[in-house]
């Protein structure tokens, strides 16, 4: 089965991406007090997207 043919994992690959995006105004050098609160939702939805990705296949996840 193809990575792709899972709707579990599309969503997360998409928490994923957004996770990523998220998190990068947090990581620059002069960014405000706000932004460092992305830094926790943007982990958030990245662990919950690899969490989805990695359980959306039948049998053990690695």
């Amino acid at each position: 089965m193809g990575l792709l043919s899972s709707k579990q994992a599309v969503i997360g690959m998409a928490l994923m991406i957004v996770g990523t995006l998220a998190m990068l105004p947090g990581m620059l050098p002069n960014a405000a007090q706000v932004m460092s609160y992305a830094l926790a939702v943007g982990a958030g939805a990245l662990t919950l997207g690899t969490w989805l990705v990695g359980t959306s296949e039948g049998g053990r996840p690695v």
